[in-house]
């Protein structure tokens, strides 16, 4: 049975949406059938897993309005065991499109539940806002990853995002958890890094991936490129701190 993972912070250039990617490459370059969800209509995730947002005949925008089934939009194989449900920019019209419908913020839960069962793990990227599309991710999703990057506004928005996660739990999906934070874009050079990772530590009583990401440019360089991390550069630093993470995710998965 899927674990599903909602990867979200409604602050943007947290390093979010490459966490997803990554994530989700890693997990399947450890043998685990995954499949990656793009709720973000920048779509990032989708051209970040090799993905022709203008090639493809359905997206998750037709899946929310009725027009597509899941198994129409599901891009099959894209790397070796990692599918992914693509998105475009028409994902943002959704939200208007939505608002005389019932049900709508269970929409993706109900499709994804249809072929949850064939995935040990899935993986939704967020966009940064808190949407309708970010309460569609939350109510599917079993837990919430939150990315923070090591920067002095670190946790600004957080406090907010964890009242979001609260309210979800409380309204709509009362399984919903989270999963946990974990540090991105860190500079060992800076004290600063050194410092938000200590004050987060200090004022958030959340579990804290111990994996830390660091600033690196391979990993800037390989959305780019259409290629997640661990094929762009797998010796890489960025590489290396995605597969740390991934065996975080399965070890705590299995606790």
């Amino acid at each position: 049975m899927g674990r599903i993972i909602a990867v979200a912070n409604q602050k943007g250039g947290v390093g979010k949406t490459t966490t997803a990617i990554n994530l989700s490459s890693c997990l399947a370059a450890k043998g685990k059938k995954i499949l990656a969800v793009d709720m973000d209509p920048q779509g990032n995730m989708t051209s970040g897993l090799s993905v022709n947002k203008d090639e493809v005949e359905y997206t998750v925008y037709d899946l929310i309005i009725g027009e597509a089934s899941i198994e129409q939009v599901l891009v099959k194989d894209v790397f070796e065991n990692l599918d992914v449900l693509p998105t475009s920019i028409d994902l943002s019209a959704a939200e208007i499109e939505l608002i005389d419908v019932d049900n709508k913020e269970y929409i993706l839960r109900d499709e994804v539940h249809k072929i949850k069962d064939n995935y040990d793990f899935i993986i939704i990227d967020c966009p940064p806002s808190l949407s309708m599309l970010t309460i569609n991710a939350m109510t599917t999703a079993d837990t919430v990853l939150v990315p923070i990057q090591c920067e002095y506004y670190a946790l600004e928005g957080l406090s907010q995002l964890i009242r979001t996660i609260d309210l979800v739990k409380e309204r709509l999906n009362d399984r919903l958890e989270m999963e946990g934070v974990v540090f991105t874009m860190y500079d060992a050079r800076t004290n600063l890094s050194l410092q938000v990772v200590e004050n987060v530590k200090d004022n958030l009583n959340q579990a804290i991936y111990k994996t830390i990401i660091p600033r690196n440019i391979r990993l800037a360089e390989a959305p780019s490129h259409g290629l997640p991390i661990n094929y762009y550069d797998p010796k890489s630093s960025g590489a290396e701190s995605y597969m740390l993470l991934a065996d975080e995710v399965i070890h705590k998965g299995e606790e």
